[in-house]
């Protein structure tokens, strides 16, 4: 399924999170041993399989906390909501709250990068119910407020790149052109 697993790790503490955790545990472990890093938390952008199967067994590897936004059907240890920052030392990630592709979808933005899930890809979004239309345009119309800047990680290698810019992706990526909810959903028809 072309997942992603980010180990993010601030300089200074070694302190880390992984974001996501996949299909395997032994790559991220060995990773994070390799760059020395003592990782506090194993974070879930949203309660899909693909994201989350071995997200306890992670955790309870590397004694990491699990970590899920209060609106999650995940079992986790610690809940987190809109806004709020988890901090790894000197480093701290914000928890944007981005509903559409489920209810309980996050991505995090640690003022350089943002890493999202499966709400926004490289040249395309997240799929969702028709229902949650609004929702995800909303969400991703936030994401595009961040600084232009930003480097764009999303859950998936689904486009021609792993990642570029928002400023890139808002040049390229048809669902961020769309300006208004009835033209964004005509993209569907």
């Amino acid at each position: 399924m072309a997942n992603f697993v980010y180990v993010v790790v601030d300089e200074k503490s070694r302190e880390a999170v992984v974001i996501d955790s996949g299909w395997e545990t032994e790559p991220i472990v060995k990773a994070a041993t390799e760059m020395g890093a003592k990782v506090r938390y194993a974070i879930a952008t949203h309660e899909h399989f693909d994201h989350t199967t071995t997200l306890r067994e992670l955790s309870d590897m590397l004694g990491a906390k699990v970590v899920a936004h209060e609106d999650s059907p995940l079992d986790c240890d610690v809940r987190v909501k809109d806004q709020q920052k988890i901090r790894l030392g000197g480093t701290s990630l914000k928890i944007l709250h981005t509903p559409g592709h489920t209810q309980d979808s996050i991505c995090l933005f640690d003022d350089r990068n943002v890493f999202t899930g499966d709400t926004l890809f490289i040249g395309t979004i997240g799929k969702f119910e028709r229902a949650n239309g609004e929702s995800i345009f909303r969400s991703i119309h936030r994401i595009m407020e961040l600084p232009g800047s930003t480097l764009v990680y999303p859950g998936h290698d689904y486009g021609d790149v792993p990642s570029r810019t928002l400023r890139e992706e808002g040049q390229a990526n048809p669902f961020l052109m769309a300006r208004d909810l009835r033209s964004f959903l005509s993209l569907f028809s």
